[in-house]
C-alpha cells in the first residue's frame, strides 16, 4: 500500500511512525507533505518518508491520503486535492470537527473514511473511533482499521455524529487525566512533598491502578471500596469529593466537550 500523509504534525506523524514500526509501508511508499519549510527539513533529516513542500500529481499515486492538516487549515489544501484526487483513493480524515459530507463536497470525492484518534496514539497506545461515508467498501474499510489499530486501539461507529462523543471523551480525555494528575500533585506539594516526590507518587499510583482496572475482575464501585474502608481516610476524602460535586462537574464538562465538539461540525 502506498500512504500520503497531508499535515505531518504530533498525529500525522504518530500514524506515519507506527505504520512504519508495523511494515505496514516502505518509507518509499510512505509520502510526506509539510508546507512548513523548517519543518520539512526535520523530516528529510529523519528520513521517515519521502517528503514535499507541495500537493502535486504524484498524489495520485498513492492509494490512502490521510489528511491531518489543523481544520482551520483544510481551506487552503481542498482545492490542490481536489485537482490531483483519483475516483479510486481512499481519504482518511483526522481532522477534527469537519464532517465527512463537507470533506465529499470540498473535494468533489466519495471515499471518505473520518477518525478522531487520540494523543497517546503517539505512543502506539491510543483509540480511535472512526466512521465511514456509505460509498467506502468493505475491502476498504478493513484496510483502514488496520492502519489505525497500528496506533492502538480502534472503534467502528455506524452513526458519524458519534464522532462528536468520541473527541470529548477519548480525543479530550487525556488533558482531563492530565488535569486530575496535576491536582494531586499539587496536593502532595501542599502537605510537604518536594514535586518530584509528589509526582512519582501520583504517576505511579495512576498506573497501577489503570492495570487493576485491566486485570481485575471487579467493577469500579468494588474497587473504590477495596480501597475505601469504613471511616478511613479515603472515604474521609470521597465524601470532600462529593460534597463539591466532582464526579458531576466532570460528566457535565465531558458534555460541554461534546456540544463544542457538534458546534464545530457545524461550522
Amino acid at each position: 500500500m502506498k500512504i500520503a500523509i497531508v499535515g505531518c504534525g504530533n498525529m500525522g506523524m504518530a500514524f506515519a511512525k507506527s505504520f512504519l514500526q508495523y511494515n505496514l509501508v516502505r518509507k518509499e511508499d510512505l509520502l510526506l507533505i509539510e508546507k512548513n519549510s523548517g519543518r520539512c527539513d526535520t523530516l528529510r533529516a529523519e528520513k521517515t518518508g519521502v517528503v514535499v513542500d507541495t500537493i502535486g500529481p504524484r498524489l495520485s499515486e498513492y492509494d490512502l491520503i490521510i489528511l491531518s492538516v489543523k481544520p482551520q487549515d483544510f481551506s487552503g489544501v481542498q482545492d490542490a486535492l481536489r485537482d490531483v484526487i483519483q475516483p479510486r483513493q481512499v481519504v482518511l480524515s483526522i481532522m477534527a470537527g469537519i464532517p465527512m459530507a463537507l470533506i465529499q463536497e470540498r473535494l468533489n470525492h466519495k471515499l471518505v473514511v473520518r477518525a478522531m484518534p487520540n494523543t497517546p496514539a503517539m505512543l502506539g497506545m491510543g483509540i480511535t473511533g472512526f466512521a465511514a461515508a456509505p460509498e467506502v467498501d468493505v475491502a476498504n474499510l478493513r484496510k483502514v482499521e488496520n492502519l489505525i489499530n497500528a496506533t492502538g486501539r480502534s472503534i467502528f461507529l455506524e452513526d458519524e455524529s458519534m464522532i462528536d462523543a468520541v473527541t470529548a471523551l477519548s480525543g479530550s480525555g487525556p488533558a482531563y487525566f492530565y488535569y486530575l494528575v496535576k491536582a494531586m500533585v499539587e496536593a502532595g506539594r501542599q502537605m510537604g512533598f518536594e514535586d518530584s516526590v509528589a509526582a512519582l507518587l501520583v504517576k505511579q499510583t495512576m498506573l497501577g491502578s489503570f492495570h487493576l482496572i485491566n486485570t481485575a475482575d471487579k467493577s469500579l464501585d468494588d474497587l473504590i471500596k477495596a480501597v475505601a474502608s469504613k471511616g478511613g481516610t479515603t472515604e474521609a476524602a470521597l465524601k470532600r469529593f462529593e460534597e463539591g460535586h466532582l464526579a458531576e462537574t466532570l460528566v457535565e464538562g465531558i458534555k460541554a466537550a461534546q456540544i463544542r465538539a457538534t458546534e464545530l461540525s457545524k461550522g
